[in-house]
């Protein structure tokens, strides 16, 4: 049994030291292939190198992220230089990166860079140039390879949003030597067919598999096509010279799918509300026009002529029952004073008087006589009584006073 016992930080912490002052190992390049490549949330890049002898842990902190000048994902091929040490918690080595770049693709890179400048200044990438994406696409070109998921991918999405809208595909090589020809005919050819727009893009892939999209006779066959073009090109990271020019650039072919696509399941529930919201304000306001035309017409009754003839009507009814009133009371009253007057010449009447008993005297001639100063004994009188006439001759006349008496024969 060994003499010397140590404890296993004690170890971790030896063969730190051993990384720490070997020098190749503070100055190191690596080559592999990313794989396990997660961005913390921290702005830590956690990936592991791998090739077909085997895997090497490595990290880029968020503070040497100057060091990557582009994003970093699985599969690509790069260069990480760094140091190797040890984790002396975990007990395990890991590459701390400090700068990463594409492996075997500076020169691609070089020529990126110069191919976006000149198309730069020439104006291909001036937003004056670029064509509005029609809202309402009844048929949309694609031009990607036939086979693939950014095909499948367009199909089954544009198929869900609008079954109706036509996908016309121009199958295309988009990697390899051939690539840039094989799209520039896709592009020429669907352009010539007056479709609303294209799709031009493929799945993901290193930048030597997307490099016919870096390509200058693509990016000016994108450029001169009369027909809105989408670019689509790799996944979202994923930047082109054909993203630049083309009139819209979209992260993923999925996404190009969504633009180009318009979803009718949206419009639908659009015209719903649309038609719940119409009838909603139409029946709010004929409710309205009705309350407004109910109180027009009771307005409007009030001026109709046979209210007025009726109200007249009325009033000449009342009228004539005042009238008719005051007749009967008019006729009433006069009656009461006809018979009073009546009675109270009943009560004057000579022929009364003569039912009495009385009488009055005349001449022959029929002059009344009022005054025994009229007459003179022999005079011829009548006597009027009630049941006849009396012929009769003064005999005498007597005066009341102090004339004396005259006397005259008798009657």
């Amino acid at each position: 049994m060994a003499r010397n016992i140590y404890r296993v930080g004690q170890v971790n912490a030896y063969i730190k030291n051993l990384f720490a002052q070997d020098y190749a190992l503070r100055q190191i390049a690596v080559r592999g292939e990313v794989s396990n490549c997660k961005y913390h949330t921290s702005g830590h890049i956690y990936f592991t190198l791998k090739d077909e002898t085997g895997t090497l842990a490595a990290v880029m902190f968020a503070g040497q992220r100057a060091g990557l000048a582009f994003s970093l994902r699985e599969g690509q091929n790069v260069i990480v230089q760094g140091s190797i040490m040890v984790y002396e918690r975990d007990g395990r080595y890991q590459l701390y990166a400090r700068q990463i770049s594409p492996d075997g693709v500076g020169d691609l890179h070089q020529r990126f860079e110069e191919m976006k400048r000149q198309l730069a200044e020439m104006g291909m990438f001036a937003p004056e140039y670029k064509q509005p994406i029609p809202r309402f696409a009844h048929k949309v070109g694609i031009v990607t390879a036939p086979t693939g998921a950014a095909i499948q991918d367009i199909i089954n999405i544009a198929s869900r949003r609008n079954p109706y809208v036509q996908l016309i595909l121009n199958p295309a090589v988009v990697q390899g030597e051939q690539a840039a020809p094989s799209i520039v005919k896709g592009i020429r050819r669907l352009d010539a067919m007056g479709l609303d727009c294209l799709i031009v893009g493929r799945g993901g892939g290193s930048m030597e598999d997307l490099w016919a999209f870096n390509e200058e006779i693509v990016a000016r066959a994108i450029f001169e096509c009369e027909t809105p073009v989408i670019s689509a090109v790799g996944h979202e990271t994923d930047t082109t010279i054909a993203d630049y020019v083309a009139d819209l650039r979209a992260p993923t072919p999925s996404a190009a799918a969504e633009l180009a696509v318009y979803d009718v399941r949206g419009f639908y529930e659009q015209l719903t509300q649309q038609r719940n919201s119409i009838r909603r304000v139409m029946g709010s306001a004929l409710n309205q026009s009705r309350l407004t035309l109910t109180g027009q017409s009771r307005r409007l009754d009030r001026f109709q002529p046979r209210y007025g003839l009726n109200g007249r009507r009325q009033a000449l009814a009342n009228l004539e029952l005042r009238m008719s009133e005051q007749m009967r009371n008019a006729l009433q009253a006069g009656r009461h004073r006809l018979a009073f007057a009546g009675a109270r010449l009943e009560g004057m009447s000579p022929l009364a008087k003569l039912g009495q008993g009385y009488g009055y005297i005349s001449r022959t001639d029929g002059t009344s006589i009022r005054s025994v100063h009229q007459v003179e004994p022999g005079h011829k009188l009548k006597v009027h009584l009630k049941d006849g006439q009396i012929l009769a001759e003064v005999k005498e006349i007597t005066k009341n006073g102090a004339e004396g008496t005259e006397h005259g024969r008798s009657l």
